[in-house]
């Protein structure tokens, strides 16, 4: 509930553009965020490393908490179709305290990731076309990676359906490649035609646990993060037909199409490889893929490399979507300030918080760049904190809006209570045991350690805690926002307006 005392008239200033994307449009930016084939080529080492031949039950046991939490997501947009997904139904359902800092947690992953993604894209897409020697000039690079950022910022204020044709395009080559890959791979294998020390897939690799359970804390973490990202297409529900009922269920089908991808990939690296050459070169990343590419595909393994390109290129715009998003409503709840708020009036799409975001974005991939040559791969294992909070957060949030509603069915007492709640543990639980692993100076890319532990803990307090200070500084400021008051989704949801002046109830 919202404080009603003092609500200015209306205006008519515009909104968010309504209708411009459908259903699979909406799927297909949320599968884009996930960047699947740079993820699943950057992880598959660590993944092996970590749990040897197991690695393809890793990617199914870190599917389950994200298939629970994306219930909660459909459920939460089924009564509050607000862009700041996590933001607003946290708010309602917890209070402004975790609200604000819920959406502090989204808005921040996607800032600090968008350089690192923006950078893989250039350095791939270089590679692609035999470039070798300006892809490893970093001066080129990072001018080319700040160029890209910018590019993919011009198109997310230009219009989101121009966003979700060109994300149609690069999703549907991903998908293919790594599936042609996964293919030609395991025809090698049965064929016994690899150049690898190939082994025979088992039903016995689906079981995260068969190797024991050393490893499997860190490539569950690797797995979450390899999901990371589908809650974008949710983070468009203003802008999706059916807008209480699409946007979920791309959330949920997107983590399906997921699951499948790096199943059939992660089975086919694993077993055209071999469990002892992905962890012996765990440490070259995606620098893996590349090599299994050109030693499966032959002259075509440029295409997995384009694929990897496009799918870091994709993700740098999709990343955008929900930073800006969440901008955007926090500020016309008054948790942000008032310019965050502001609504491009042709293309119809946030046009400040959109290029805050990518302002923002650029000055931390240059400072923290020029600072530390592995400081960006630390900053993306310090995400893992972020995303799992803000998930656990979601699943929480969930159950309690709904508390009314658990008992009256066993469909709404399993689906919007346990279900999410369950998945709010496990990840709670990965929470725990990432701050004690990244507690070891050791589990860091680095060296060196910061403070006495690893730089991904710094990092990831770092930013929560920044947010807690710009918190309480908006709070001294501006207490507008501090006037809500928890909710249930029996009481009628009211959105005020603060930037605008409007007062709306949310779209059926």
């Amino acid at each position: 509930m919202t404080d009603h005392r003092t609500t200015p008239a209306p205006t008519d200033r515009p909104g968010l553009k309504p209708n411009a994307i459908g259903f699979l449009d909406a799927m297909v930016i949320g599968l884009a965020s996930t960047s699947p084939a740079y993820t699943i080529a950057a992880i598959i080492g660590g993944l092996v490393l970590y749990t040897g031949v197991h690695a393809p039950g890793i990617m199914l046991a870190s599917f389950i908490p994200m298939l629970l939490i994306a219930s909660a997501f459909y459920y939460l947009n089924t009564v509050d179709q607000d862009c700041g997904t996590t933001f607003s139904w946290v708010t309602r359902a917890m209070g402004p305290w975790f609200g604000w800092i819920g959406g502090w947690a989204i808005a921040m992953t996607g800032v600090l990731i968008v350089g690192s993604l923006a950078e893989v894209g250039v350095r791939y897409s270089l590679l692609t076309f035999g470039l070798e020697d300006l892809a490893f000039d970093p001066v080129v690079v990072r001018i080319l990676t700040v160029v890209l950022i910018l590019v993919m910022t011009a198109i997310c204020v230009w219009g989101t359906e121009i966003s979700a044709r060109l994300q149609n395009v690069l999703i549907i080559f991903q998908v293919l490649s790594l599936l042609a890959f996964a293919i030609v791979a395991l025809v090698q294998v049965f064929s016994n035609t690899s150049s690898f020390d190939s082994i025979t897939p088992s039903w016995e690799w689906l079981n995260p646990f068969g190797g024991g359970w050393d490893g499997v804390t860190a490539g569950l973490l690797l797995g979450v993060f390899a999901y990371w990202g589908w809650e974008s297409a949710v983070n468009l529900t203003e802008e999706t037909t059916n807008s209480s009922q699409s946007p979920g269920k791309a959330a949920i089908w997107s983590t399906i199409v997921l699951l499948v991808t790096y199943l059939s990939v992660t089975i086919a690296v694993v077993a055209l490889a071999g469990d002892s050459f992905l962890a012996e070169n765990a440490d070259e990343e995606d620098a893996i893929f590349q090599v299994l590419a050109s030693e499966t595909m032959g002259p075509w393994g440029w295409v997995v490399m384009l694929s990897v390109a496009t799918s870091a290129i994709a993700s740098t715009q999709t990343t955008i979507i929900p930073a800006s998003r969440t901008g955007l409503s926090m500020a016309r709840r008054g948790a942000f300030p008032k310019r965050f708020g502001h609504i491009h009036p042709r293309f119809r799409t946030p046009d400040v918080s959109t290029w805050w975001v990518a302002g923002i974005a650029i000055a931390y991939y240059l400072v923290v760049g020029l600072l530390s040559e592995t400081a960006l791969w630390d900053t993306l294992t310090a995400l893992g904190l972020l995303i799992a909070f803000y998930y656990a957060l979601t699943g929480i949030a969930c159950a309690v809006y709904f508390r009314k509603r658990l008992t009256k069915s066993v469909k709404s007492f399993l689906l919007i209570g346990v279900g999410p709640v369950l998945g709010s543990l496990m990840l709670i639980w990965l929470l725990i045991s990432a701050i004690i692993d990244y507690g070891n100076p050791e589990n860091a890319y680095t060296e060196t350690p910061w403070f006495g532990v690893g730089p991904p803990l710094v990092i990831g307090v770092g930013i929560f805690m920044t947010g807690v200070v710009l918190m309480l500084i908006r709070y001294f400021g501006d207490r507008r926002f501090w006037n809500e008051r928890p909710s249930t989704a029996e009481q009628p949801i009211v959105r005020i307006d603060v930037t605008t002046g409007s007062s709306e109830e949310p779209r059926p």
